[in-house]
């Protein structure tokens, strides 16, 4: 179960980093453009968080039930912390994909709270920023030390 959860966990990435980029230049371009907010904004932004939890729920199965890496770390947190990568698995990953979510739920919330079609896509687009630069900042890229595979199969 482990090696199917972690396998989908690493190809939906590439859903959220596209859904994201989506929602990140519909923001953008419709703040630049002064145009409304439309369908196609409302839903670049839903399938971003849609991605996102989904992601989410997979990467929680991952960290509290299926990897040995958080395993080991948390037999013995404070010889993790000393080791870069059970430090990243254990808790750098994890708290930017926190943070890189709670982001994107509070610009689509703010984006709701708002009439106002270029606040609305002023806020998407800082929002749903932030938050892709904290969710790729904590992406285990291949060239780090606890780096993975961009497709793994």
């Amino acid at each position: 179960m482990y090696a199917t959860v972690l396998l989908l966990h690493s190809l939906l990435r590439w859903l959220v980093l596209l859904t994201g980029l989506l929602a990140v230049a519909r923001g953008i371009a419709g703040w630049r453009s002064r145009r409304p907010w439309t369908l196609p904004d409302e839903r670049a932004g839903f399938w971003f968080i849609t991605s996102l939890d989904l992601q989410f729920l997979l990467g929680l199965l991952l960290y509290v039930a299926l990897s040995p890496l958080t395993r080991a770390a948390f037999q013995d947190f404070g010889g993790a912390m000393r080791d870069t990568v059970l430090r990243f698995w254990a808790v750098e990953h994890v708290a930017g994909m926190i943070v890189g979510i709670a982001l994107a739920h509070i610009g689509r919330s703010r984006v709701h709270k708002t009439g106002n079609d270029g606040r609305r896509h002023k806020l998407a687009a800082i929002f749903f920023t932030l938050a892709l630069v904290a969710i790729l900042a904590s992406i285990p890229w291949p060239t780090l030390p606890h780096g993975r595979p961009l497709l793994r199969w």
